[in-house]
Parts: C-alpha cells; structure tokens; sequence
C-alpha cells in the first residue's frame, strides 16, 4: 500500500490588497514613490528603538479608536476618524516583518495581543488588516533561517487565541466581496505559516476552533476558485500526519462530504492547472482519511468503492487518484476487497493493469505511467490479502489463467523491469562506497525502496499467492518465465525473504507477526 506522508505543497503567491497606484498609463506618482524610498530606509535601520516607537503609535490609536467606539456607538462619523488612522498604523507595523530576530520584544511589548484582539474588530475591514499583518509576520520567506524568533511569535499567537479568533473571522467573511475574499485567502496562508513553524498547530486548530466545518463547507461548493483550491490543500495538510484529525474529520461526515467533491471530476477534467492541484489536494485527503479502520467502513458504505470504480472507467485525469484511494480502502480491510469484486471492479483493474488505458496527452508522461504501475501492482497486492478463499478468490486466480496466463506474462515483465532497477541502484550505491561515502543498512534499503524495491516486492508476493494456489497451469507458466530469463524460484524467494526481514511494526506487533508468516508461508512454498 501507498503511504500516505507527507506531501510538498506547493506555495501560492500571496494576494495584496493594496496595488502600488499610477496617475495615468505611464506616469508613476512621484510623491508615493518617495514614500516607498523612505519606508526602504526605515527598514535598514529596524532596531528595538524603532519597534517601541511603532508600538506605543499603534497602542495610542487603538485605545483612541476603542475609546471614540464606547463613547459614540451609534454615530459612526464620531469615530471614522479614529478607524482610518489605527488602519494606517497597522499598515505601518507591517515594517515588523523586515526584522524577525526582533519578534521576542515585539512580544515582551504586548503587541502581539493588540494585533489579534482586532480579529474581532465591529469593523471587518480592520480585521482583515489585522489577518494581512500576522500573515506578513508569519510568512515563510520571513521566517526563513529565524526559527527560535518564529517559535516565540508562533507561541505568543496561540496563547492569545489567535486560532479561534482566525476561524471565527473566517466565518463572517463574504466571498461576493473581493477584499472579504482576499482575506479568507490570507486566513488560510496565515494558518498554515502556523502550521509550518510549529506543527502541533494542526491538530491544535482542529480541537479548538471549527476550521474543519468550514473547510468541508468549502469543498462542497460546485464553483470552483482560488478559496476552495486553498481550503483543499489546507484539508490535506491537516490530515497527512494527524490521526486524530483523520479520525475527527470522519465523525463530521468528512468521508462522504470528500466523496461528493470528486465524484464532480468522475466524468470531466479539471479545467486549469490550480483546478487540477484540487482534485489531486482532494484525493490526497481522501487517502489520509482512508487510514483508520473505522473510515474504510464509512467510505464502503457510502459507497466509494463503486465510485472509484466509475472514475477509472471514465479514464478522466482522476483515474490514477482513484486506484490509489482504492488502494488505501482495500489495505488491510477484506469487506472493501469483498466489495470491489461483487460490483465487478475485477476488470476494470485488469485492463489498467495490462497497460489497456487510452491516457490523454497530459497523462502520457512516462513517469504518470510508472505510478500508474505502481498504484495497480499494490491494488492486486491488497486483493489477494483481502480476499482469502470461496467464490471470489476462485474469480481472481481465473484472471491469471485467462487468455493463456497473460497476467502471469504481464507480471514477470514488471517483475524484470523493476529487477533491473533496483540493480542498477545497487551498483550505484557500491560505487558511493568505493568513493568512501559513509551509508548505513536503513539508509542503503530506502534508497532500494525509493528506486523500485517496494513495487518488486509487492510483485513477488503476488506470485507467491498464485504459487499457493497450487494452480498446475500457472506454476507451469511462472516456472516457464523464470527459465527463459535464467532465473529460478531462488530469485523470488531472496526477494520475500528481503522484504519479510524489513517489515517493521507500525501497525502493531501482532501485524508483523501475520504478515511476516504470510511471507514465510510463501518462501517455503517456492
């Protein structure tokens, strides 16, 4: 099976809310040029004298605008005023983000708590500048090589409850309104700099705030645009290593709600390349949430499986997404197996596995090709560990018999190819060595993985399961392979005994005892 770890997502380029204005087509407006020239010197010279300055400015309009708002609030023209100038003063401490290493006496000043108090400003357009300022603070590019300064700014925030006020700014914001869009957007880049700086923010976020209702919100509308692409993206980057909220999300109803998201590609391209890197976040998310036992359930019966068969049929850009998500459901789980064969998806495996795909021009790269390979060769290994005997075992073996072996013939070309690699591999990793480049046995076998091994392996345990089968026809056909590339069973039997020495433990104990007895079961056959 295909782990789902970590995946780099790639980042967006970050809006701006306010463009750099010109009088005329060509004429540049001097004045706000020199302004610019005259904020690039302010940033040189960024000391802690400069950050108590922006500080006490900022705090003097804040208490003026809070003061103006107590004394008048039913007269908004008696304190506008005061909301135009604590506008222009958060647009001023945007200068903060030129000096990270200076973020630990931001927060000694009390800054920080200010800036998110104003998350929850009457006034939306002074809680967007509040999002605007904590997203520039947090940017990655900022933060670059100032982990310590980030780590304390990314403490202060969260401990001034800077996750709940985010979310629930999120929830009153209208996307009909470009800046209110803008801002949502800003929302998310801010939750995941968050995120990046101190990862525990991911399951933190989910726990106290209800970023994940909102998201699965997101996902359900049809339209697509930058938001939803980004909401996706933020699904997947909450799931990948968050068992807790892979388990949370599918209590929400977060199987079924994935489902309805790609069940709009199973018949039509995403029209762009933004769409396409949504569809791809959506079915990452979906083999995230594929990983308890208890969402296999859930996407059986929400019927998923068949889903994801109608997709591969459609040989729409999802296909290879879709085996892959079958793939997940099908580990370590017989009824989404058992599932897969009664709704006839035998064939339809069959036809990508022999390579009887009609792929677009987008998709007829040759690495999309090997995935595809791979993706399928790991679909045939969950089957034969799902399905263990009775009438639709019998129907699976048959595959391998049909059309005079051509699955067995199929599978020992994989089987070669990938052979080929991993020794092509190896021979690089003994020249690393005679170049006196130090490599430990973990390091030299996930480098064996990485190039091929993991698909090898997974091929001689299918061959294992077609040899215990004691199927005269296909043992005669294996062995007849085997001879004709001077190979013998010896050759399969290293590899198992390879891949029945690293199986490590992460599902349990008792988990590495069974497969590992599979393993042996099938050494000893051969």
């Amino acid at each position: 099976m295909e782990i789902a770890g970590n995946r780099n997502h790639s980042s967006h380029p970050k809006r701006k809310r306010d463009d750099i204005a010109t009088n005329g087509a060509d004429h540049i407006d001097l004045a706000l040029l020199e302004a610019v020239e005259k904020s690039q010197k302010v940033v040189e010279v960024l000391d802690l004298r400069t950050v108590k300055k922006l500080s006490l400015s900022f705090e003097r309009r804040l208490r003026d605008n809070t003061e103006a708002r107590l004394k008048y609030p039913d007269q908004p023209e008696r304190f506008a005023d005061s909301e135009v100038e604590l506008h222009d003063e958060i647009q001023k401490l945007k200068v903060l983000a030129a000096g990270p290493e200076l973020y630990p006496d931001i927060v000694k000043l009390g800054v920080v708590s200010s800036v998110v108090d104003l998350l929850s400003h009457s006034n939306t357009d002074i809680a967007i500048d509040a999002v605007q300022l904590i997203q520039d603070l947090t940017d990655e590019d900022v933060l670059e090589d100032n982990d310590e300064p980030a780590r304390v700014l990314v403490d202060a925030l969260i401990e001034n409850n800077v996750l709940d006020l985010l979310v629930q700014n999120l929830h009153r914001l209208s996307e009909t309104d470009p800046d209110e869009m803008s801002a949502v957007y800003n929302t998310l880049a801010t939750i995941e700099n968050l995120i990046e700086v101190k990862p525990v923010v991911a399951e933190l976020v989910c726990e106290r705030t209800k970023l994940m209702k909102w998201l699965l919100g997101k996902i359900k509308v049809r339209d697509f645009d930058s938001n939803k692409q980004y909401a996706s993206e933020i699904l997947a980057i909450l799931l990948q290593n968050s068992t807790v909220n892979q388990r949370r999300l599918g209590q929400m109803n977060g199987v079924d709600v994935v489902l309805q998201a790609v069940a709009m590609y199973k018949s039509k391209d995403p029209k762009s390349p933004d769409e396409a890197e949504m569809v791809e976040n959506l079915f990452d998310s979906l083999c995230c949430l594929l990983m308890p036992l208890e969402n296999k359930e859930r996407f059986v019966k929400a019927e998923g499986v068949e889903l994801m068969i109608i997709i591969m049929k459609q040989k729409k850009s999802a296909y290879g997404s879709a085996i892959r998500a079958l793939d997940f459901a099908m580990t370590n789980y017989p009824p989404a197996c058992e599932r897969f064969v009664d709704v006839l998806g035998l064939k339809t495996a069959f036809a990508a596995f022999m390579g009887k795909i009609l792929l677009n021009k987008k998709n007829k790269k040759e690495r999309y090709q090997e995935e595809l390979e791979e993706r399928i060769v790991s679909l045939i290994a969950s089957l034969f560990g799902g399905i263990l005997r009775g009438t639709r075992k019998e129907r699976l073996l048959c595959k391998f018999v049909e059309n005079e072996c051509e699955k067995i013939d199929r599978l020992m070309e994989l089987y070669l190819r990938y052979s080929d690699r991993v020794k092509v591999e190896m021979e690089r990793l003994s020249e690393i060595e005679l170049d006196d480049l130090e490599m430990d046995e973990e390091e030299k076998y996930n480098r064996k993985l990485e190039s091929g091994l993991y698909t090898l392996q997974l091929i001689a345990v299918i061959l294992g399961h077609l040899w215990c089968s004691e199927h005269s026809q296909m043992r005669a056909r294996i062995e007849l392979l085997l001879k004709q590339q001077k190979l013998t069973r010896q050759d399969i039997k290293n590899i198992l005994q390879e891949y029945h020495d690293n199986i490590g433990d992460l599902d349990g104990p008792e988990e590495k005892e069974r497969t590992q007895g599979k393993i042996q079961k099938f050494i000893s056959a051969l």
